[in-house]
């Protein structure tokens, strides 16, 4: 077996997607048994203020910031993200302009809005939360 380097290691990790960070995490924890979930007791004992503050927004707002040399791509992956009309996805991401996001969906949860954030983000777009 060829001996990986650290460099190729670090340079995979930082251009997989998600998808592929989390089934390289349960493949470790299945290889080896260990589990990647933090002990609850170090969980209990951080101070918590507030439920919600502590543990960041629920649910957030995707905005478009850029569209990117794919427009075509962009607008079919906020059609899908959000069921609407292609033209109505088409709407969207024409009304992006750097002083202005467009908003592709409001009040959702983290993870489905890490999804979508993924999606439009390989079709060449750019993405944040609010």
């Amino acid at each position: 077996m060829a001996k990986i380097k650290q460099e190729d290691i670090l340079a995979f990790l930082e251009e997989a997607t998600i998808l592929e960070l989390n089934e390289l995490v349960k493949a470790v924890e299945e290889k080896f048994g260990v589990s990647a979930a933090a002990p609850v007791a170090v969980a209990a004992a951080a101070p918590a203020e507030d439920g919600a503050a502590a543990s960041g927004p629920s649910e957030v707002t995707i905005l478009l910031k850029e569209v990117g040399q794919q427009k075509i791509a962009v607008i079919k992956a906020v059609k899908e993200a959000t069921g609407l009309s292609l033209m109505e996805a088409k709407t969207i991401v024409d009304a992006v302009t750097p002083d202005a996001p467009g908003t592709i969906k409001e009040n959702v949860k983290i993870e489905e809005a890490d999804a979508i954030k993924e999606a439009v983000v390989a079709a060449g777009g750019v993405v944040e939360y609010k």
